[in-house]
C-alpha cells in the first residue's frame, strides 16, 4: 500500500497550525512543521515530523526546509500557509509598524509559501493548497481594516490561483473561520480593541475549538484530487457577524 503523503505546515507551533499537525500526524502522514518557535513544534513530539525554525517573510528559509524535508520523506503533497498575525487597533491611532508587520507576514509570506511547492505540484500534477484565511476575508469589521485587507488578499490570491492551478489537477482551499481558540488575542496591543474583542468573545461563549476546523481540512484533503472543497468556513453557532 502506498505510503502517505508529506504535509507541510507553516505557523505549526501553536493554535490552528498545531491542530492540523496532529490532525495529519494521527492520519499517519509525515510532517514538515514550520514557525518561528522551534521548541514548541518539537514539544509536539510527533512521528516522522521534521521541525524548522522558519521566518515566512524569508523565502530562503522555506525553500531550504522543503527541499530538506523532501530529501527525507518525499515531495510535499498538501502546504498550509497557516502563518499569520492579528495586530487589531484603531486604524488612526495604530503603529504603521504594525501594518507592515500583517502585510509582511500574512500577505507575502503566504506567497512565499506557496513559491516553495508550487512549480513541484504542477509538475507532479498533483497537490493541495490550504490557504489560511478569515471570516475578516469576506466581510470587515471595526479596528480590523489592515488585518481585513490581508485576508481579503488571501482570498483575491486564492481565487486566481485556483483558476490557474486547476489546469493541472492543483488544489487550492480558503480556511475562512471565525472566533476560535488560538493566541490571536496575543497580538493585540491596542487595550480598548483587546476590551471588545474579548466582550464579544464571552457574548458568545466563547470560539470553536481549532482542532474541528483542522478536522475539516482532513476531510476535504481526502476527496478524491478531482474533488475540491473551494472554501472551509466555520464559525460559532452564536456568531452572527
Amino acid at each position: 500500500m502506498e505510503g502517505k503523503r508529506l504535509v507541510a505546515i507553516t505557523g505549526a507551533s501553536s493554535g490552528l497550525g498545531e491542530a492540523a499537525a496532529r490532525a495529519f500526524s494521527d492520519a499517519g502522514h509525515p510532517l514538515l512543521l514550520m514557525a518561528r518557535r522551534l521548541e514548541r513544534m518539537q514539544a509536539l513530539n510527533l512521528p516522522n515530523a521534521l521541525c524548522a525554525k522558519v521566518d515566512v517573510r524569508d523565502r530562503e528559509q522555506i525553500l531550504a526546509a522543503v527541499r530538506e524535508a523532501e530529501a527525507k520523506f518525499g515531495p510535499v503533497d498538501m502546504m498550509f500557509a497557516n502563518a499569520g498575525v492579528a495586530r487589531l487597533a484603531d486604524i488612526g491611532k495604530q503603529r504603521p509598524e504594525e501594518w507592515d508587520e500583517m502585510i509582511d507576514i500574512n500577505t507575502k509570506g503566504v506567497m512565499n509559501t506557496v513559491h516553495a511547492v508550487m512549480s513541484g505540484m504542477m509538475a507532479r500534477r498533483r497537490g493541495t493548497l490550504f490557504m489560511m484565511s478569515s471570516i475578516a476575508g469576506r466581510k470587515v469589521y471595526a479596528d480590523h481594516t489592515v488585518y481585513c485587507g490581508t485576508k481579503f488578499f488571501v482570498h483575491a490570491v486564492s481565487e486566481s490561483l485556483r483558476e490557474y492551478l486547476s489546469a493541472y489537477d492543483v488544489r487550492v482551499v480558503v480556511i475562512s473561520p471565525g472566533i476560535i481558540e488560538t493566541e490571536v488575542l496575543d497580538h493585540v496591543t491596542d487595550p480598548t480593541t483587546l476590551a471588545n474583542y474579548k466582550a464579544n468573545k464571552a457574548a458568545i461563549e466563547g470560539g470553536i475549538g481549532p482542532e474541528h476546523v483542522a478536522g475539516l481540512m482532513l476531510h476535504a484533503y481526502n476527496l478524491p484530487q478531482r474533488a475540491l472543497v473551494q472554501e472551509i468556513c466555520i464559525t460559532p453557532t452564536r456568531q452572527k457577524y
